[in-house]
């Protein structure tokens, strides 16, 4: 028996591929594994430059690993990507050492592409949970949610849509594409690849080219023949919104594997959606007031701590204001309650109109309002305010079963002549605005 032909058809038999190449990283010799692994025939092989296959992210650490072991080296467990000749990416593990009386390297490479993929989704799954314990508001979370599956599947384009079955609305709190703002809430229309999504709750795969009866002019990003992939996010009462990710052309199509891969990591998605969406509701409650929506003391005072803390780092007033309705009792005692919280609600849209967005709104008691007016640099803004304040009042609430006319009285402090933390601003202003209250 010819010992080299024995010793080829055992080489041909292992289900790892042998390959030797030469000084310039051709390929000389590779067994019959390396067709399976590469796609690439014997034939096809035998010349081509071992660095071409390799994913071009790699290159230079193979290089690199290549020259290690010219030297002298032998390598063990090297990771690296090689590109098959269908298109597909799979991850090699290769163990190489030189053969220096023939100028040659004889590597060993080994498939391990599943293990890999095992490994991310691994990866991915507790990190989805991670992000979800640790992320400071929701839409912290969507970032780390794009960033997770970006290391899994294409996604520099990526969007999550919340879905409002009662209006039948779709939002997009999160929103990247290369080419597109992000659009404005709108009806969902069934007949696009993310209305297929949401109302059939099934994943929907578009590649460029292939034909499709969806519109995607309807939902963006607007684009002749998008490589578009979409996954429901579903929860116990069904379907609650989307995951979709896409790129432009040029660059390779989804598959059926990304398809099952992203509906798999959906489910922890949604997960961790819901539960941050939980959380963002109670901190909301904690610190709301659950009729007007203003915040409540205790958030209150925490914001006029960072306002005094940052107006003593800028030189600037901080100022506080403390307003109660007059005579608010006979309101309640003579229309109801639920004509009270009418006035309340109607109170605090009045109030929100008077002051700036940098300005800060609370309700810390039945009809007690505070004002907090940050980085102040003129003294008589607070007095401009206070007057704009009384003069809103001036024109009647129009309630749903009554009109009434409220006066408010107003009492203010002024950081740092009337108090240099929150405790003392809040006693010089309610001592002032009773003393406006008695006053009449």
């Amino acid at each position: 028996m010819d010992s080299d032909s024995f010793i080829a058809r055992i080489m041909d038999l292992l289900l790892d591929a042998v390959c030797v190449v030469d000084a310039d990283h051709r390929f000389v010799y590779v067994s019959a594994a390396c067709e399976r692994i590469f796609g690439y025939t014997r034939e096809e092989m035998i010349g081509k430059e071992m660095i071409t296959l390799v994913h071009p992210d790699d290159r230079r650490r193979t290089l690199e690993a290549a020259a290690d072991v010219a030297r002298g080296n032998a390598r063990m467990h090297f990771e690296n990507r090689y590109v098959r000749k269908d298109g597909r990416v799979v991850d090699i593990m290769w163990s190489a050492r030189p053969l220096p009386s023939e100028g040659l390297r004889l590597a060993v490479a080994r498939d391990v592409t599943e293990l890999k993929h095992a490994a991310r989704m691994q990866e991915a799954i507790y990190r989805l949970s991670e992000a979800a314990h640790l992320t400071k508001g929701l839409s912290d979370l969507y970032r780390q949610i794009h960033h997770i599956i970006g290391a899994l599947l294409p996604a520099d384009n990526f969007l999550v849509a919340l879905y409002d079955a009662p209006t039948e609305t779709l939002s997009f709190p999160y929103f990247v594409d290369e080419r597109e703002i992000c659009p404005e809430p709108r009806l969902l229309h069934a007949a696009t690849p993310i209305g297929e999504v949401i109302r059939q709750g099934i994943t929907v795969l578009i590649n460029a080219g292939e034909p499709r009866e969806h519109s995607t002019k309807e939902w963006l990003p607007i684009e002749q023949s998008p490589h578009w992939l979409g996954v429901p996010l579903m929860s116990q009462e069904g379907v609650v919104g989307a995951l979709a990710l896409w790129h432009h052309g040029g660059k390779d199509a989804y598959t059926e594997k990304d398809k099952e891969l992203l509906k798999f990591v959906s489910n922890q998605v949604s997960s961790a959606i819901e539960r941050k969406q939980a959380e963002v509701r109670l901190f909301h409650m904690a610190h709301h007031d659950p009729l007007t929506g203003l915040p409540n003391r205790m958030l209150f005072d925490y914001q006029v701590d960072v306002a005094i803390k940052l107006a003593n780092r800028h030189h600037r007033h901080v100022a506080l204001l403390y307003l109660d309705l007059d005579d608010f009792k006979a309101v309640n005692d003579t229309h109801g309650h639920q004509t009270g919280d009418q006035v309340l609600c109607e109170v605090a849209q009045r109030l929100a109109a008077c002051v700036r967005e940098s300005d800060t709104l609370g309700r810390i008691g039945g009809d007690e309002f505070v004002v907090l007016l940050a980085d102040i640099t003129e003294v008589r803004d607070v007095e401009t305010v206070i007057t704009k304040i009384r003069e809103v009042f001036r024109a009647p609430l129009d309630l749903e079963s009554v009109s009434l006319t409220l006066s408010v009285s107003i009492g203010s402090a002024l950081y740092p002549l009337q108090g240099v933390n929150t405790a003392q601003l809040a006693r010089h202003a309610d001592a002032a605005m009773y003393a406006v209250k008695r006053r009449g």
